[in-house]
């Protein structure tokens, strides 16, 4: 008998809202769980690892495969390209239960459109003022980049209704969102397999 495909699981927040933290927690959590590498066309930032952190190629390159059909979803933030491969996805939902990535709003609602099966989360921040802090503590990022990033996750809190679960992501209390997701995840997992069906946010 062959192997059910897993649960791809799109985890979205703001910049600075701890999407990144709580996948790579969720990831080393909960058993036969893996992250979606995105491929990009950003150059690489120092640390950053091949394959690890995202699949780094040209501009060029991107929008050869993109042409291509490669592609199950794409954006452009800051410039670069960003994008989902199928081959990728396809590959991990084949070898593990659990697939988290990481897509933004726009990403969540391309693939609603395509229909291809899915679980949502949004991790929304206790209010904006909290949202600036964190993107402050990063450093490296002037103030008009900073209030950009601030009226775009305006928008993406506002366009994030339609997400089957909406977590505040509280300052100082990750490790409850953490355990809040991973609840929702098992449970969302167990009821796909006991209906024997995918899940998408009309069921």
């Amino acid at each position: 008998m062959s192997k059910k495909p897993g649960l791809l699981v799109i985890i979205s927040s703001p910049s600075g809202g701890g999407k990144d933290t709580v996948i790579n927690a969720l990831v080393k959590l909960l058993p036969s769980a893996t992250r979606l590498i995105t491929t990009t066309s950003r150059p690489p930032r120092p640390g950053n690892i091949e394959g690890v952190d995202y699949y780094f190629v040209t501009a060029e390159e991107f929008k050869r495969r993109l042409a291509a059909g490669a592609f199950l979803e794409y954006n452009i933030y800051a410039d670069n390209y960003y994008g989902e491969e199928k081959t990728v996805l396809h590959e991990c939902l084949s070898q593990f239960d659990i697939v988290f990535t990481q897509i933004d709003v726009t990403g969540k609602h391309a693939l609603d459109k395509l229909k291809f099966p899915h679980l949502a989360i949004f991790l929304a921040p206790e209010n904006l003022d909290v949202l600036r802090k964190r993107i402050e503590k990063r450093g490296g990022i002037d103030p008009t980049t900073i209030e950009k990033r601030l009226e775009i996750a305006k928008k993406e809190i506002e366009q994030s209704v339609d997400y089957e679960h909406r977590i505040v992501n509280i300052e100082g209390k990750l490790d409850e969102t953490i355990a809040k997701v991973a609840k929702i995840v098992i449970n969302s997992l167990k009821t796909r397999d006991n209906q024997g069906a995918g899940l998408t946010k009309n069921e």
